[in-house]
């Protein structure tokens, strides 16, 4: 019999080393630590990730938010970092140089997508783009001796479309990336399929509340600690004021998800049948083309919906105007249902030929499921939705 704690049980009991005996974690807010002279003040100096020497190095209140995500996501260690795009760049700068080769999907969050064609590109190193739902994309796009980095994105943003991670798993030569934001730990861990990092804009679902900014990747220690080196000399650290409502969020991340996810499951289903509406993505519904794949790869469903309004931008505006118990703005996983328009917001960066190509048309709402009672905020999307004519 397997005596291994569940997920929702690891949640609560992971990441205690900064806290002695007190049921809340600690906050190290220093900046600096005294040390006890120059040999002393050396050695920490040089050694990898010291504790208590300078948070830009690392902190105690930092240092169990990643043990805690490292054991959530089966990982030997993780690294925190200030913002899911300090965690991105950090990660493809430590590891990626001028001449090399990085593959990635379309279906991507924007940010990420400019990151790649523009600072990397400048740099000197090319990316290719796939569709990444397409079986075999990556592999096939993949130069040996060339590719040094092949980053996905699962469930994507904004219209959660699928990659198999078994497949980005199986490839060799290059290492492999998973943006696992829209999943958290919760609803899938992409190291289980031989993926060799996990990255989770953790601002978002992880800490849960809106009052944080944070970035983390997990794998193995061998790899993180020259991206640790990288990290220390790119300065994306994480503020250890975040990481204590990260560590926060992770205590009833288990159960904000499931109501959330639940949630939206219930609200993409009735919003099939509104007259204004075009088209619900949501990869828990069982005639999405990629359920299957959903029921064999995520534990947990995600907690956020995309909505094509047959109107377009008109109906799109017209309901962000209207909502009265669902909010506009332009983040996910916090206890508010939230609303945005992904081509004017999460994607606004991109041209309207590549947004075409990636499936973003003009009516395409993202919608963020909260902790509100689930029929209320339906309620509201209902009435906020433009009906035809």
């Amino acid at each position: 019999m397997d005596d291994t704690p569940t997920l929702a049980t690891r949640a609560v009991t992971a990441g205690r080393s900064a806290q002695g005996s007190s049921l809340a974690p600690p906050l190290w807010g220093t900046s600096t630590w005294q040390t006890e002279g120059l040999d002393d003040t050396r050695k920490r100096a040089l050694g990898m990730r010291a504790a208590d020497f300078y948070s830009r190095y690392a902190n105690p209140t930092v240092r169990a938010f990643e043990e805690a995500i490292a054991d959530l996501e089966g990982a030997e260690d993780a690294l925190a970092f200030a913002s899911g795009m300090g965690a991105l760049a950090s990660t493809v700068l430590a590891l990626c140089s001028a001449g090399d080769h990085v593959v990635a999907q379309r279906q991507i969050y924007a940010g990420t997508s400019a990151f790649l064609i523009g600072p990397c590109a400048r740099l000197g190193i090319e990316t290719t783009f796939v569709d990444g739902t397409e079986p075999g994309a990556f592999a096939a796009a993949v130069r040996p001796g060339r590719t040094m980095l092949v980053v996905a994105e699962t469930p994507s943003n904004p219209r959660l479309d699928l990659v198999d991670l078994d497949e980005v798993g199986a490839i060799t030569g290059p290492f492999t990336l998973v943006d696992s934001t829209f999943a958290t730990p919760i609803g899938q861990q992409p190291l289980r399929h031989g993926v060799d990092l996990v990255l989770h804009s953790a601002t978002k679902g992880i800490c849960g509340h809106n009052d944080a900014t944070l970035g983390v990747i997990a794998g193995a220690a061998e790899l993180l600690d020259p991206i640790w080196a990288y990290g220390v000399l790119h300065g994306a650290s994480a503020s250890p004021y975040d990481a204590l409502n990260g560590l926060r969020g992770i205590r009833t991340l288990a159960v904000r998800q499931r109501h959330q996810a639940d949630a939206a499951l219930h609200i993409a289903e009735a919003l099939r049948d509104h007259p204004g509406v075009a088209a619900v993505h949501f990869p828990g519904l069982s005639d999405h083309p990629q359920h299957d794949l959903a029921v064999r790869q995520l534990s947990c469903l995600p907690t956020v919906i995309a909505v094509d309004l047959a109107g377009g931008v008109d109906d799109a505006r017209a309901m962000l105007d209207d909502l009265r118990v669902a909010r506009p703005a332009t983040s996910l996983g916090g206890p508010e249902t939230l609303v945005c328009h992904s081509a004017t917001s999460t994607h606004v960066s991109v041209g309207p030929d590549e947004q075409a190509a990636i499936g973003i048309t003009p009516g395409l709402v993202r919608v963020s499921i909260g902790l509100e009672d689930p029929d209320d905020i339906l309620a509201d999307l209902r009435r906020a939705i433009p009906a035809p004519g």
